[in-house]
Order: C-alpha cells, then structure tokens, then sequence
C-alpha cells in the first residue's frame, strides 16, 4: 500500500510531522530538518531525483537552514518583561520598594494581589487596600509580600 504513494509526498507529510515535533523538545533545531524535508519533497514535483540524490540534498538543505536562519528566527521567540528590575539590585531585598495593588487586599485575607518588578504577588496589610493603589513593601514572607498604603 505504501509503495505507491509518491516519494514527494512522504517527503513534504515526514517534513511536517518533524516540524510538529519541534513542540515538544527545546532548541529550535528539528524545524530546520522539517523543512528540509519539506523543500527536498517540493523539489521532486520539479525534478526527477534518486534516492541517494534526495537523502544528499535533505541533509544539504537542513543544514543549510539550520546555518543560516537559526540565530536569527530564535528571535522571534525570547519573551518579554515589563517592569523588570531596574536597578539591579538583588531581588531578595524589597523593603522600601513600591508595588501597585491588582486586586483589593482584606487585612488576614489570601485574596489581595499587588504587581512588583512585573509580577503579581500575594499581599497582606493591616488595612483594606483599594485596587490601583500604590503601596510600599514592608517586608517579604515566603510568596506574600506585607504592604501598606503610601501616604
């Protein structure tokens, strides 16, 4: 059954799940392989190649691309911070830092958030805390953050 389906075919279809495959291991490297395989498949509609000539230029390709394109697609695919640490002190030290409250913080509640340095942490303080509130950090204990209200 698989003997006559054409060899472009299962170029391009083995290109694609090599591709897919991409999604479950890190490195940004197999897609550049999935493409060859690919391009070795689309070539095969054009021209007629053997076997050993196929296998030759999908590694010629996959390496081609992996050379030539990786730097720069990774790219496309580093995350972004908002509000990193601008000082660059170590991040351990909070006291005195500013933090602006995200949900409504209750005094001996788990349900109050605040963001600092771009990232939203569990808040406790002694006073109800309004949402959009600036407040300055008192101290660290664990993954809460204990806050107060900036005069």
């Amino acid at each position: 059954m698989l003997e006559n389906i054409p060899l472009k075919y299962v170029w391009i279809v083995l290109g694609i799940v090599i591709m897919c495959m991409e999604l479950f291991t890190p490195g940004f490297i197999i897609v550049f392989f999935g493409l060859g395989a690919v391009l070795t498949g689309l070539l095969l509609f054009f021209l007629p190649i053997g076997v050993n000539t196929q296998l030759v230029l999908f590694a010629a390709l996959s390496l081609v691309l992996l050379v030539s394109f990786r730097r720069m697609a990774q790219g496309y695919f580093v995350g972004r911070v908002t509000n990193s640490n601008p000082s660059g002190a170590a991040m351990e030290i909070f006291s005195g830092e500013t933090a602006v409250v995200i949900e409504d913080i209750v005094p001996n509640s788990p349900r109050g958030k605040v963001e600092f340095h771009g990232t939203s942490w569990n808040a406790d303080a002694e006073t109800q805390i309004a949402k959009g509130t600036k407040v300055a950090v008192l101290e660290r204990r664990n993954l809460t953050l204990k806050v107060k209200p900036l005069a």
